[in-house]
Parts: structure tokens; C-alpha cells; sequence
């Protein structure tokens, strides 16, 4: 569990904090350099042992002598830190590592050989008073916490961070909803569950994204070196903070509450990076932040005791009859109500499809995703997918797509 809070550093603390930061940055630029080179002409890896080494070397280059000013846990973090980077790269878990901007996120991460907590007060290494942080957490005692890692960060718009990790006890299971939900994502609506709850969007995201856009414009006319293009810079990095915080919030409380409320939650695989392709809906897809919001429903239904089931991205949801079965051979986007020709059941689009994936997850949670229904269903806490089988072709059940009468 990592605890994240707000952090004051005196003046002292903001210098040493920033020389910590630059040093980081070098080091990791360094290695990754390194790295880069020795693939291109040796076609060697680099190892953590011989990144530490060099580190060592580093140290001892009379150009490079600020490094011992700093102290040497952050750096051997950053190394630590690329290497396990570099790992999940070559799993296919993230992107290839990219060097580090002075203009971005910076931070600094001290191990318990580098930070004490004592009487409530933090002490980072060479620093000579406590760091003044407010903790958030009525319910926790930070000394009792007992953290592993504190990792010390200022972000773009100038605010500072502190965030304390450490091992703590499973959470204790919520109590039985005794509720399964269906959940369809969109665009005008965020979300719409088959019990026919719509979750709108967030109101002010668009109100924060005007006017971050107003302050790029600003940006934009601004000279570069100038002291103006400096606050207009400071005010864009506001504006950005402001927006991914109201949409953190707003993923937060929509997928908190499905968990309290559901026992099993089901959803689609969608193919967000294949999606966004759409020049149309681009932006539009990309404010919904539907891969956050996953991630959450992911986590927070392990720590609950939920089932998230996640099925296959070519399940005809929005085409199948949650009535009767029948499945129609076209449905335009545009098409938000449509009438059953076989059953004559008329449906609102999104709900439809948020019954129908429930349908689909109820099949998959009956037949533990090996059923002809729950095909290439991912539950939670599994990557592995399972394989498609025959389809019946007829003895259509509910939420079940079968093209009926040839159509």
C-alpha cells in the first residue's frame, strides 16, 4: 500500500531536494545511454551490477564530484528502477524506458537506510530538520506504518510529494451484495449498468480543458526565455494538475462505488489504442480515461473479495436482443434505440448491451469462462484468456446472439 500526501520543504530542504533530483536524472540518462550503446555496437545488455560499478566510477570523475554531495540511496534506486523497467519492457508489461526532462515530474526515492520516522516527524538523509508533511490518514499511525520506501516528488506545477510505502495486512472482504452488474462504457454517458443506472460524465472536465487550453494559447505567444513564458508555463502545469485531478476523482468514486455495491462486476475488453485511431473521437475516448478506470475496478475488486469478469471485445452486445437472443446483422453508432423484429422488445442501446454483457459474465462465471458464451473471459487477478469453442447454432438463451430467420 502506498500512502500519498502533501509535502512543505523549507527552503534548505527545496535545494537539496532539487540537487537530489538533477543527480537522479543524470544518472539515469547516463545508464540508459550506456545501455543504448552497448546494444547498438556490442549487442550486450547491461546488468545492475555493472550499472552499480559504473556508478562508482561516476563518482570518482572529478567533473561528476557532486555526486557524493547528494545522498546515494536515490541514485541506486534509479538504477534499480531502470533495470525493472527494462524487465517489464522486454515482458511486454510497459514501454521502452525514455530519458529523463528536468521539465517533467521529478522525484527521488530513499530506502530505510536513508529516512527515519520518529515521533511522527520525517527525517531524510543529510538534511538537518524533519520534513513537514500532512497526513491524511486519521485512521493510520504513519509511525506505526513502518514504510519501506519513501519516495519524495515535485510535480510540474511546483507542488511537492511525499508518498510512504509499506506492507500491510489484507483488507477485510466486504460483506455480500448479492448483485451481479453489467457495464457498458461510452462516451455520452461514462458508463450505463444493466440494472439501467447511467453514470454521466464528469461535468467540469470540460470546463478544466477550456481553460487549459486558453493557457496553452497564452503559452504559445509568450517568448521563449522570457520571464512571462515562465508564469505561463507554471500556470499550463496548474491546468493540467486540475484536469487529471477531477477526472482521478471522478474514476475513483464511479468504480468504488460498483465494487461496494456488486458482488461480480463484468465488462468488455476494449481496445483503447486501437479506438483512439479515430481522429473523430480521439479526444473524446481519451478524456473517458476507460483504461484507469479498469485498472481500478481491477485492484479495488481484489481488495474487496469481488469477481471482475472481463469478456471478449467481439461480443455482440449492443446487436443481440437481451429478450429473446436475436441478433441483428447491422446497428449503426448512430442508432441509440432500436426494436426487436423478433420478440418486439424495444431497447435503449447502452442498457441492452449492459444486460447482455451481464449475461455473458453470469455464463462465464457459470462455466469458469470455458463455455461457448464466455469465450476469451479474463477474470480478476488472471491474464490468461480462455479459447473460443463452438458456438451452438441454435436453443438461444438470454443475452445468448443467434442470427434467426437468415437475417
Amino acid at each position: 500500500m502506498a500512502y500519498k500526501c502533501r509535502a512543505y520543504p523549507d527552503d534548505a530542504q527545496r535545494q537539496m531536494l532539487a540537487r537530489t533530483f538533477g543527480c537522479v536524472r543524470l544518472v539515469w540518462n547516463r545508464t540508459l545511454a550506456e545501455r543504448h550503446r552497448l546494444y547498438h555496437t556490442e549487442g550486450k545488455s547491461l546488468s545492475y551490477a555493472a550499472s552499480d560499478a559504473a556508478l562508482t566510477v561516476m563518482k570518482r570523475d572529478p567533473d561528476l564530484a557532486f555526486l557524493s554531495e547528494v545522498p546515494s540511496v536515490p541514485l541506486q534506486q534509479a538504477l534499480r528502477h531502470q533495470y525493472k523497467a527494462f524487465s517489464a519492457f522486454f515482458a511486454k508489461r510497459a514501454r521502452y524506458p525514455r530519458f529523463k526532462s528536468r521539465n517533467g515530474r521529478q522525484s527521488a526515492a530513499f530506502t530505510r537506510s536513508a529516512f527515519r520516522i520518529k515521533n511522527g516527524e520525517l527525517w531524510l538523509a543529510k538534511t538537518t530538520a524533519p520534513l513537514a508533511f500532512v497526513w491524511s490518514w486519521p485512521g493510520v499511525d504513519v509511525t506505526a506504518l513502518g514504510p519501506t520506501t519513501v519516495t519524495v516528488s515535485r510535480e510540474p506545477c511546483g507542488r511537492w510529494y511525499v508518498s510512504f510505502a509499506a506492507e500491510v495486512p489484507d483488507p477485510v472482504r466486504l460483506p455480500a451484495a448479492g448483485a451481479v452488474v453489467g457495464v457498458d462504457l461510452g462516451i455520452k454517458d461514462f458508463a450505463v449498468t444493466s440494472d439501467g443506472q447511467k453514470i454521466p460524465s464528469p461535468q467540469k472536465l470540460p470546463h478544466r480543458a477550456r481553460a487549459l487550453a486558453r493557457y496553452q494559447r497564452r503559452l504559445a505567444r509568450c517568448q521563449k526565455g522570457s520571464a512571462n513564458r515562465a508564469k505561463a508555463k507554471a500556470k499550463v502545469a496548474r491546468a493540467h494538475r486540475k484536469v487529471r485531478a477531477s477526472r482521478a476523482d471522478f474514476l475513483h468514486r464511479a468504480s468504488a462505488r460498483l465494487v461496494r455495491d456488486h458482488d461480480v462486476i463484468v465488462v468488455e475488453d476494449l481496445a483503447v489504442k486501437n479506438m483512439i485511431r479515430n481522429r473523430k473521437l480521439a479526444k473524446a475516448i481519451s478524456d473517458c480515461g476507460w483504461g484507469e478506470f479498469r485498472r481500478q475496478l481491477e485492484y479495488k475488486a481484489a481488495r474487496a473479495g469481488r469477481h471482475l469478469i472481463v469478456i471478449d471485445r467481439w461480443y455482440p452486445s449492443s446487436k443481440t436482443c437481451s429478450a429473446c437472443g436475436h441478433l441483428l446483422a447491422a446497428l449503426s453508432l448512430s442508432t441509440r434505440t432500436w426494436q426487436c423484429p423478433s420478440c418486439g422488445t424495444r431497447h435503449d442501446r447502452d442498457i441492452n448491451a449492459a444486460k447482455n454483457i451481464a449475461a455473458a459474465g453470469r455464463a462465464a462465471g457459470a462455466g469458469n469462462g470455458a463455455d461457448a458464451c464466455g469465450a476469451d473471459v479474463r477474470h480478476s487477478g488472471s491474464s490468461r484468456v480462455q479459447p473460443a469453442v463452438k458456438q451452438e447454432p441454435s436453443g438461444a438463451s438470454l443475452g445468448i446472439p443467434v442470427v434467426q430467420n437468415g437475417e
